[in-house]
């Protein structure tokens, strides 16, 4: 079966806590780790960056794949693999929400852009104050819990 689609999508999510537990010395690391679990499930990534606290990835998710298997899955491997790893020692997880913004294709690259360039960005603004702009912009009643909440 062909099937014609395109499903962008700008995925973040946060260590448990939003604790900053994530070595920049060896996010690359992780960062090749994560794309391996996205080159296996069929799906391409464009972009994967982040900050000790969070992730954002930039990604198109193959037809065959459910949106939340994708990210539990990413989420269950590459916690197993920094553990097993010992790259990041003061690693507890990651926390349960997670947000997945979906884009145009004409928006890659400056979608690409924002998250390359996120140790620059958050130099100016937040992890909250970000994630309330971003679901400000596409219309997203967002509930505050979502910082919080890691249970």
């Amino acid at each position: 079966m062909s099937a014609y689609r395109q499903i962008l999508y700008h995925i973040v999510f946060r260590t448990k806590g939003s604790e900053k537990t994530i070595n920049q010395a060896h996010s690359a690391d992780l960062y090749k780790y994560i794309w391996g679990i996205m080159k296996n499930k069929k799906c391409i990534l464009f972009r994967i960056n982040g900050m000790e606290d969070h992730l954002h990835i930039l990604s198109d998710l193959h037809p065959s794949v459910a949106l939340a298997d994708y990210i539990r899955d990413i989420k269950v491997s590459s916690t197993k693999w920094i553990k097993e790893s010992g790259l990041f020692p003061d690693f507890k997880g990651w926390g349960i929400k997670y947000c997945a913004l979906t884009y145009s294709y004409n928006d890659r690259d400056t979608i690409i852009n924002y998250i390359k360039n996120q140790q620059e960005h958050h130099k100016k603004e937040k992890f909250h104050d970000e994630m309330r702009r971003l679901f400000k912009e596409q219309g997203i009643d967002m509930d505050e819990k979502w910082f919080w909440i890691d249970s």
